[in-house]
């Protein structure tokens, strides 16, 4: 089991589909299956359930992409010292890198002209933005999520309102309270999401039968579509069709730059110095 293979795995997992994983790679498409059958071969599981449609990844599949991103991150950082140069991988949530990355990418690289940035973007199941993974060394995201051994500071502090159809009755009203969305459908948020996120970001226990919701367009479509109610930030984007009512009884979201404080380098503090700025 080789980096190269591990990258190309990794690839096709978040693609879901060969062919466009071997686009993305700049490849075509026989020599990447067989590089990802010799991978299975060698591991001794199956790593993808394959349909006309395109890959999912099986339970083992799942497992070894979270080690397969960490390792790669890993073997990309110490690539850069070896080498010399200057890199920092930063991990953004939703709508954090929007919220401040002009600002922030304006001044650090003012700062810090040589470094090279990477940016990974995360779904909603991992409010620490790839820092738990190991995938980043800072990420921007947003509060409350469990901050054992991480360092934080805040950046700005925004209220929260529900995210309602414009045709719906709460839709025209200054303020919604919570007790208000208890016979609303919620969202459904990835299985073993950080607990303190969950019950921050959802208007309650959702159906058994709700869809999983791992990005903030898929929160929106399932308001649009399905009448559910979705928490956000108040100032969210919206598209045509909802509106955002402000929330009462909600304590404000934190945005906030993060790190592990045993990684806690020259880099991450000047990211952070420059995010707070």
């Amino acid at each position: 089991m080789d980096l190269r293979a591990l990258r190309y795995f990794v690839t096709v997992a978040e693609e879901r589909h060969v062919g466009r994983a071997a686009v993305r790679l700049h490849m075509t498409q026989p020599p990447l299956s067989r590089a990802i059958r010799n991978l299975e071969k060698d591991l001794g599981v199956r790593l993808f359930d394959r349909t006309p449609k395109g890959v999912g990844l099986t339970p083992a599949g799942k497992t070894l992409y979270d080690e397969a991103r960490a390792l790669l991150a890993q073997a990309d950082r110490v690539r850069a010292r070896v080498t010399g140069a200057g890199r920092l991988s930063v991990g953004t949530l939703a709508d954090t890198a929007e919220q401040v990355g002009r600002s922030v990418v304006e001044l650090f690289r003012r700062r810090h002209p040589g470094v090279t940035v990477d940016i990974h973007e995360v779904d909603l199941g991992d409010p620490t933005a790839g820092l738990r993974a190991g995938l980043v060394d800072v990420a921007l995201t947003r509060s409350p999520f469990d901050d054992s051994g991480l360092g934080t500071r805040v950046l700005r502090s925004d209220a929260v309102g529900v995210v309602l159809r414009d045709d719906d009755p709460l839709a025209r009203r200054k303020t919604v309270a919570p007790v208000e969305l208890a016979a609303r459908p919620g969202v459904r948020l990835p299985d073993h999401t950080d607990p303190l996120w969950t019950d921050y970001w959802t208007s309650g226990p959702p159906a058994e039968d709700a869809p999983v919701v791992r990005t903030i367009q898929e929160c929106l479509q399932s308001v649009l579509w399905n009448g559910s109610a979705a928490l956000a930030p108040v100032g969210q984007p919206l598209p045509p069709g909802l509106v955002l009512v402000p929330l009462t009884g909600r304590p404000p979201s934190d945005l906030v730059v993060a790190w592990r404080k045993t990684n806690e380098g020259p880099l991450v503090r000047a990211f952070a110095e420059s995010a707070t700025a």
